[in-house]
């Protein structure tokens, strides 16, 4: 299964009290300088101020009277040491457990990382197949460079699991699959055993991560893709996550937030983004809003999803025309530039805080406004109107 900051910010992460049988990579404090090279690490602080020519009560008599000039702006100059002012994320004392992390360049690596900036822990599942790679790159520091958070300190990693969110219990794998070399020394890898694994080595989680998908047929016209195709997509793309969070929601902590990654394909054509694919996210969507309601009231947890633009991630690369969609998107969103991985986390680490306390059952696009526009205007049809570009 394919898987697909400004001055004086300051975040602490947590340490773990729990030991783990596989390595823990240890971050300490993230602090936010002002030479951050990703200015979307901001931490969020706002204060208003009222500025005027007058002062803001004068002389009741009559006679003409000088408008008061309103002024609201951010704030940033807090000192270090100060206690936490203004709007921070602020995950310290939770825990997140992020499904679909096989290496460093996806939306599931960027959103633990900003999970982890904000001082939540760090969990995370890992397909099978993919699981020795992975931990054998963390353990030789080969991710060392992209675990790097903002105060330069390293992302931790409480416990790796195993995980192939395509079979719910172990009686649902085949024999095959089981015999299979690549799932060979591993065990209690389906969503059953790893919620039962989590909740024995933890407890319980506050944050609950899809960040997985596969298409056997991904390359396929829809009008060419089998029936096994189709349903493979839905099963590993969008019913994962109907799994993932029926099995976790009992141990998610009251008040806390699941969220999931989809695609514009869901409601507009992409033609070469086939084999049911876009089935699966629209799927992945709707069920997004149902399990709003339903893990809302049942277990006071808050759901949604987030469509993110075109990402250079090695899972995308695998659909052959990511670069053409890249350079698309910069060509027709209302913000022309390439949209960062980060952008994506810190979207996910707004929606798991207590700030979207009132959020659920949403689709968040992030993706430079390219939802919005109805047509590419970077069409020959538009060479004569005065389409305006942005500031070099």
């Amino acid at each position: 299964m394919a898987t697909t900051t400004t001055p004086g910010s300051h975040m602490a992460a947590v340490k773990p009290c729990i030991s783990s049988s596989r390595r823990t990579y240890t971050s300490g404090t993230a602090n936010f300088g002002t030479n951050s090279e990703v200015g979307v690490w901001r931490r969020l602080k706002s204060s208003s101020h009222i500025s005027a020519t007058q002062p803001f009560f004068q002389s009741f008599k009559s006679g003409p009277t000088k408008s008061v000039k309103a002024v609201t702006r951010a704030m940033s100059g807090a000192a270090e040491n100060s206690p936490l002012p203004g709007l921070p994320i602020d995950l310290r004392g939770k825990r997140a457990f992020i499904a679909g992390v096989a290496d460093d360049h996806g939306y599931g690596w960027a959103i633990a990382k900003s999970l982890a900036a904000a001082g939540a822990e760090i969990l995370v599942g890992t397909w099978v197949p993919a699981l020795n790679i992975f931990e054998s790159s963390l353990r030789r520091g080969k991710f060392d460079e992209s675990r790097k958070l903002p105060d330069g300190s390293l992302m931790e990693i409480t416990k790796v699991y195993p995980l192939d969110a395509v079979y719910d219990n172990p009686e649902d794998v085949p024999e095959d699959v089981k015999s299979n070399k690549r799932y060979l020394g591993s065990s209690n890898w389906t969503v059953k055993e790893v919620v039962e694994s989590v909740k024995q080595d933890f407890g319980s989680i506050d944050i609950l991560v899809h960040s997985l998908a596969n298409g056997p047929e991904v390359t396929k016209p829809l009008l060419e893709t089998s029936r096994y195709g189709y349903l493979a997509a839905i099963s590993a793309s969008s019913y994962s996550y109907v799994s993932l969070l029926k099995h976790f929601a009992p141990i998610i902590n009251p008040g806390g937030a699941s969220i999931s990654l989809t695609y514009i394909a869901s409601e507009r054509i992409i033609p070469g983004y086939g084999g049911g694919m876009s089935s699966a996210k629209a799927a992945l969507e709707s069920d997004t809003r149902v399990l709003a309601f339903e893990a809302g009231r049942k277990h006071n947890v808050r759901v949604n999803t987030i469509s993110a633009g075109p990402l250079r991630s090695r899972a995308a690369k695998a659909i052959g025309f990511i670069d053409m969609m890249i350079d698309y998107s910069s060509e027709n969103a209302p913000l022309q530039k390439e949209l960062s991985a980060e952008e994506v986390g810190n979207a996910a680490a707004f929606l798991s805080s207590p700030l979207a306390s009132a959020i659920t059952g949403t689709v968040l696009y992030v993706d430079n406004g390219l939802n919005a526009m109805g047509v590419g205007v970077d069409s020959p049809v538009f060479e004569n109107l005065d389409i305006p570009k942005a500031a070099k």
